[in-house]
C-alpha cells in the first residue's frame, strides 16, 4: 500500500466519521426542538430540521468541535408556519430560537437539554 492509497483510505474514513457525527447531531437537534416546541405548546412541522451552516467552534473546555445551525418550522395553530433555528456545538444544544411574532427579537429558549 503506497502513500496515495493510505491518504485515500484516511479521507474515506474521515468522510464516514463526519457523516455519522452529523446524523447524531441532527437527531439530537430534532429531539431538542421537539421538546422546546412541546414546552411552548407549539407544533414542530415535518418533525425535521434542515442544516443552514457548518463551522468550527470551541466548547467550554477549549476542545474544537463542529458547530451546526439548523432551521426548522413550527406552528401554534397548525394553519401557519413560523421559522426558528437551533445552534449545536458537537451534539450539545447551545440555543433554540423561536421567532415568535409577539416578541420582536424572538424567543431564545434554554432548557434542560442544553
Amino acid at each position: 500500500m503506497d502513500l496515495l492509497d493510505l491518504l485515500g483510505l484516511m479521507l474515506l474514513a474521515a468522510t464516514g466519521w463526519l457523516w455519522l457525527d452529523s446524523l447524531r447531531a441532527r437527531e439530537a437537534a430534532v429531539a431538542a426542538t421537539k421538546a422546546a416546541c412541546n414546552a411552548e405548546n407549539l407544533l414542530l412541522l415535518d418533525d425535521t430540521v434542515a442544516i443552514r451552516r457548518i463551522s468550527l467552534g470551541r466548547d467550554r473546555e477549549g476542545v474544537l468541535r463542529i458547530r451546526r445551525i439548523y432551521d426548522f418550522e413550527y406552528s401554534d395553530t397548525g394553519n401557519d408556519r413560523s421559522a426558528g433555528d437551533i445552534a449545536m456545538l458537537g451534539s450539545r444544544v447551545l440555543a433554540i430560537n423561536l421567532n415568535v411574532a409577539a416578541a420582536p427579537q424572538g424567543k431564545v429558549i434554554r432548557g434542560p437539554w442544553s
